[in-house]
């Protein structure tokens, strides 16, 4: 299981802990720090489509208009950290972001547990 994150993200963090709380092998991915590859982005931007770019991060708050005009996939690979956090891969699941429903869709399809 990878998850796609920052080190620094609260919700990247909670999903780790949360993963590996049962002793879990988790590999870490920050994207600031070890960057993603374009295959992958594109795996993900086709699975999510639109809703892979954080609109509503402080990264996406500094691009000019003009930024903002290009295709999401280019101002991923430019800012990974315009990625919404965390991404989840586990097998043949993938996921995006965090919460109560992904946590349970993740142990029952991962863990096989509910």
């Amino acid at each position: 299981m990878k998850l796609y994150g920052l080190k620094n993200c609260d919700t990247s963090k909670k999903a780790f802990k949360a993963l590996t709380a049962n002793g879990r092998q988790v590999t870490f991915v920050d994207v600031r720090a070890d960057g993603i590859d374009y295959k992958k982005l594109t795996k993900f931007y086709t699975l999510f489509q639109d809703a892979l770019v954080n609109m509503r991060s402080t990264t996406w708050r500094g691009l000019s208009l003009e930024e903002r005009m290009r295709t999401p996939l280019e101002l991923l690979v430019e800012n990974p950290t315009l990625m919404k956090r965390p991404v989840i891969e586990c097998d043949a699941l993938c996921t995006l972001g965090w919460s109560k429903d992904i946590e349970k869709k993740i142990y029952r399809n991962y863990f096989r547990v509910i």
